[in-house]
């Protein structure tokens, strides 16, 4: 047996032996094709375990451009004076717009995820999407809004809530859970 015949284990031998018998296949071709999936199995798994490039943190000017282009206007002076800024921002605390922190919280609510921030993972972290940095259910359960039936929306929402519930005493976070609860009473509002 040749070391590659000796990475296919036996089942897949047998069962390579077998159709070869029984349908007049040249078996040299199926073992082919089964090193051909192992090989790109590899690669996915080395793909998926190398660190991923850092993707470069958006410079201030470009966070201040795109927020200045969402809400249509030159400057900040501008934006300052925007009935539409002034009133989406309303309902948070004061906005110190000589910080950046202030600047990616504004990114955050209305443009979207900043670059240096998707598919994030560690803490906090639920499919990519940090939740106490953004508000969206959707990725947050693994679902896509358009085609989420009530009843996946509820299955995704318990499914996450047996991880996070406070008394699961191994992964469990009260943060978390109420944080999903809230995303969960959101989306399931919505569509009343």
């Amino acid at each position: 047996m040749t070391k590659k015949n000796k990475e296919l284990n036996q089942i897949i031998l047998d069962e390579i032996a077998r159709i070869t018998e029984k349908n007049s296949v040249n078996g040299q071709i199926l073992k082919d094709f089964a090193f051909f999936v192992i090989d790109n199995h590899h690669k996915k798994l080395s793909q998926k375990t190398k660190p991923s490039k850092k993707i470069k943190p958006l410079t201030l000017s470009e966070l201040k451009q795109a927020v200045y282009q969402y809400f249509e206007v030159k400057n900040t002076t501008e934006l300052k004076k925007s009935d539409a800024f002034k009133m989406a921002i309303s309902v948070w605390d004061k906005l110190n717009l000589s910080k950046r922190e202030s600047w990616e919280k504004i990114y955050r609510k209305f443009i979207g995820i900043l670059p240096e921030e998707e598919g994030e993972t560690g803490k906090d972290c639920i499919n990519g999407i940090h939740v106490f940095k953004y508000f969206r259910p959707y990725q947050v359960f693994g679902l896509e809004p358009k085609e989420a039936s009530t009843e996946d929306i509820k299955k995704a929402y318990y499914r996450l809530s047996k991880i996070y519930h406070p008394d699961n005493q191994e992964t469990g976070d009260a943060r978390i859970f109420d944080r999903l609860t809230i995303m969960y009473k959101s989306i399931t509002t919505e569509l009343k």
